[in-house]
């Protein structure tokens, strides 16, 4: 037996992936993972007498080449005397449709593709080609996009007990050296060489440039840091569940209600958890979900009056009335955010800020956080860059005000004489109209101190006096 097979059938029995006599329908794209999943799991489904189907989705994203991989995995699952389903599928009209990125829209439609195959021809499992430098390629993308430890805990072995990735304890490497001592024929996929996409980065200048220079095992580093995480995420969820059904006031049709109150009882990094562990009751899972997203109704729990609401990805809407927070998934789209901003009559924005803290705006996905700093400590601040700010504290007070722009609004930009006209200031900056009705704009003691991503106002500049600063963020998502 290779070494290849071997640790297929290490994994498939450490995570109980498959009995005997279970049902696997494998998704093959005709890359090399794929064909080398395909042939491990043929050659050992005697040993453990699998019924295996081929299942291949035809994105249309490469227009001929697409249905060349389409016509290749047709034929190769002939030669292995197994079934074939084959589906087309418009990815970039879903995406459209859905607003998905296009990356997210195939993996939709991929998997949407795969369980109505599985459950109509009734396989058991669902077996991908995921291995380990997938894994540390999403750890490493997830890390830099400010994931918390669910992202850091990478691709699952075994999702929902019913997808399996037999490869996943695998490198890319092993896995070629697979094919070229079996002479297995494959497709490949020239896109998976364009840098302009983030994970070819990744995987092409960072990941290398990582082994030669920090770690030679890096790729192994970071899955034993994410099975580490996956199996204390699990732990906790396991302490968290108790919290969560005594936070639950009620559950209805596609909705949960949870107590206001006792989530007021909780430390901020347990609200989170319960925010987050419903969201995925209602939605299934939580992708798109970021950190901002749950800030923005964890504000909804501190909210004066108690009535709020804030839309997160995929229609999911968190409403609350008093002491119940409602979380539920829309029939139908939630507004689209860009079609309003184009009628700046329709487009409005206000929050008040009562403290430091960070404030989520949902209508422009971007989040302004508040940092109290001394002078000693703040450096060449004339390069911090147009998203973050320097006040001098002294001359501000809260409540501040965070709003878009308005008719009449006017401010005396830092290094220049007089006061003047916002929409002057815009014009003359050349900012498009559907850009100034986004822009926040920032007031303390209703004077506006900083056009955001533009100019603070001269008033509250940092001078050789200032003792103490506040520094302002604009994050966006």
């Amino acid at each position: 037996m290779s070494k290849l097979l071997e640790t297929v059938e290490k994994t498939i029995a450490a995570y109980g992936m498959l009995k005997p006599k279970e049902s696997v329908v494998i998704g093959v794209s005709g890359g090399p993972d794929s064909v080398a999943l395909l042939h491990a799991l043929f050659l050992i489904a005697p040993r453990f007498s699998l019924k295996l189907g081929v299942a291949h989705l035809n994105h249309c994203l490469r227009l001929n080449d697409s249905d060349k991989d389409a016509q290749f995995v047709e034929v190769l699952a002939k030669k292995y005397d197994l079934p074939c389903y084959i589906h087309k599928k418009d990815v970039r009209k879903y995406r459209m449709e859905n607003k998905f990125s296009i990356e997210e829209a195939a993996r939709h439609v991929r998997y949407t593709f795969l369980n109505n195959v599985a459950n109509t021809m009734q396989y058991n499992k669902i077996a991908v080609g995921h291995h380990s430098d997938d894994n540390a390629e999403l750890i490493l993308m997830n890390l830099f996009r400010g994931s918390g430890p669910q992202g850091l805990s990478g691709i699952p072995p075994v999702r929902d007990h019913k997808i399996i990735r037999p490869l996943i304890k695998l490198n890319r490497s092993e896995i070629i050296d697979f094919l070229i001592q079996n002479k297995l024929e494959y497709v490949s996929d020239a896109s998976n060489m364009d840098k302009k996409h983030y994970r070819n980065r990744v995987r092409h200048d960072l990941i290398p440039l990582l082994k030669t220079a920090y770690n030679p095992k890096i790729s192994e580093t970071l899955n034993r840091l994410s099975s580490i995480i996956r199996s204390e995420e699990e732990w906790i969820d396991d302490v968290v569940r108790p919290f969560y059904e005594k936070t639950v006031l009620d559950v209805q049709e596609n909705t949960i209600i949870l107590s206001v109150s006792m989530l007021n009882q909780y430390h901020p990094a347990l609200q989170r958890r319960l925010i987050r562990m419903t969201i995925e009751k209602i939605k299934g899972d939580l992708r798109r979900i970021r950190f901002n997203h749950i800030s923005s109704v964890i504000g909804l729990l501190e909210k004066r009056p108690a009535y709020g609401k804030a839309d997160l990805p995929d229609r999911i809407r968190i409403q609350r009335d008093r002491d119940a927070l409602y979380v539920f998934k829309e029939k139908r789209m939630l507004p689209d955010i860009r079609k309003k901003i184009n009628d700046s009559d329709t487009f409005t924005f206000e929050y008040q800020i009562e403290k430091l803290e960070s404030v989520f705006i949902r209508e422009i996905g971007a989040t302004i956080k508040f940092t109290e700093m001394r002078m000693e400590n703040v450096f060449d601040y004339r390069y911090a860059g147009q998203n973050t700010s320097f006040f001098d504290k002294n001359t501000l007070s809260f409540p501040m005000v965070i709003r878009n722009f308005r008719p009449g609004d006017a401010f005396q930009p830092l290094g220049v004489g007089g006061t003047q006209k916002l929409k002057k200031y815009f014009i003359d900056k050349k900012v498009y109209r559907s850009d100034r009705i986004k822009c926040p704009i920032l007031l303390s003691r209703g004077k506006i101190i900083w056009v955001v991503g533009h100019r603070i106002d001269e008033s509250v500049k940092l001078t050789p006096s200032t003792r103490n600063v506040l520094k302002v963020e604009l994050l966006l998502a």
